[in-house]
């Protein structure tokens, strides 16, 4: 229904919410979602995805028209749940339905130098970068950004794929020739040298109105997410710069629902945004006993135009992935009596998606660790032994 004093669709609680997309962020957002009262419909092409074990599914493909004008006639609002979704497909469930996240966010944030383009002309910081188109824009780039640097794929890169990190000038048409050549659309980045990465999940809705978790600060092995520490270890001050800068880029980019800025924090205390992604993210895990509000409540109040709640810290948390290698130990030992949590005053809650094989690599799951000082809950992930081979 329209609200009385303004043209924004108000999504009441009873109404039904489609997902595009059946993964575990799906799921967790319809866990927090049906608590609302709001029932779900996901798209997705594979029989009992996560999010399809406990809302109705549509098994179709991200681009099959037919399912989706299905899902539209079934819905009072449609979201994304991950930014690879169709762009075309939502161009058209926006016309025929109602997207408040709209397809001109995909657009941008499945796009390296679009979503690039987007961050200058919000005017915040993002490393050097120079389009490469052939071997000789290759060579070219090189020289003028020197090395280190990264080239990417300018679409479909995530946990670290589609990229080469370049530390000689004579590998740089390996590399380029390793990502595809002339047959890939590639943007090379100047390497910043950064003394940690930290992330911030904002949230906006169509009403103008902004709010911003606190930043967490992320660990990366294997390309992969391995830990989220919340109160990031940065200044207060630095905290404070990352949520205005996540803000600024939501209003920029005229963001509904969240949006998560991965930046890079150097060791002059200057950040530099990383990557963009339109939707709930591993790394606010950390919100879902942590914080007043989940990051996936907070979404879903955005998408129907309800007012934002508070993203208060309630406590130091530490959020921990579980890969497919990880799940016997995980499983075992939090099925038990744990002395050594009680001992460094920690609480642990499992998290696990309901994906059917544990391949190796394979997030299947997270662990929030609920602690009074976050150096406790990290010997925890250390002294557990479960992660021996990812060094924190």
């Amino acid at each position: 229904m329209k609200a009385n004093d303004s043209n924004v669709n108000i999504i009441k609680p009873g109404s039904v919410i489609g997902v595009l997309g059946g993964g575990q962020l799906g799921r967790m957002m319809t866990l927090s979602g049906a608590a609302m009262g709001y029932r779900f419909i996901t798209l997705d092409p594979a029989e009992s995805s996560p999010c399809g074990q406990i809302a109705e599914q549509i098994v179709a493909g991200y681009g099959d028209q037919n399912a989706a004008r299905e899902l539209a006639s079934r819905c009072d609002v449609i979201t994304y749940e991950f930014e690879n979704v169709d762009a075309d497909v939502a161009a058209l469930l926006e016309k025929e339905s109602y997207v408040p996240q709209g397809s001109k966010l995909l657009y941008t944030t499945q796009h390296r130098l679009r979503e690039k383009q987007a961050l200058e002309a919000a005017g915040v910081p993002v490393a050097p970068y120079r389009e490469v188109k052939s071997a000789e824009d290759m060579v070219q780039a090189v020289e003028e950004l020197g090395v280190p640097c990264v080239l990417k794929t300018v679409t479909g890169g995530y946990d670290g794929k589609g990229q080469r990190v370049i530390r000689e000038k004579q590998a740089a048409l390996t590399a380029y020739e390793e990502l595809g050549g002339s047959t890939t659309e590639l943007v090379l980045e100047q390497f910043i040298s950064f003394t940690c990465e930290i992330s911030v999940v904002a949230a906006r809705n169509p009403q103008g109105e902004k709010r911003t978790f606190p930043p967490a600060e992320n660990i990366h092995v294997n390309n992969i997410l391995h830990t989220s520490i919340v109160p990031a270890r940065v200044s207060s001050e630095l905290q404070l710069e990352a949520q205005h800068l996540a803000s600024q880029i939501a209003e920029s980019l005229q963001v509904v629902g969240l949006l998560a800025v991965e930046m890079f924090v150097t060791g002059e205390g200057q950040l530099y945004i990383n990557e963009l992604a339109p939707r709930p993210h591993n790394s606010g895990h950390y919100t879902m006993e942590a914080c007043t509000t989940t990051q996936f409540e907070q979404h879903v109040r955005a998408i129907c135009g309800l007012p934002l709640a508070d993203t208060t810290l309630l406590c130091p948390v530490v959020m921990v992935n579980v890969l497919g290698e990880h799940m016997e130990e995980v499983t075992t030992r939090l099925s038990s009596p744990d002395p050594l949590a009680e001992e460094l005053g920690i609480v642990a809650k499992l998290h696990l998606y309901g994906k059917d094989e544990a391949k190796i690599g394979r997030k299947m799951g997270h662990i929030n660790l609920l602690c009074h000082d976050v150096q406790h809950a990290l010997m925890w992930v250390e002294k557990t032994n479960i992660w021996r081979n990812q060094n924190l």
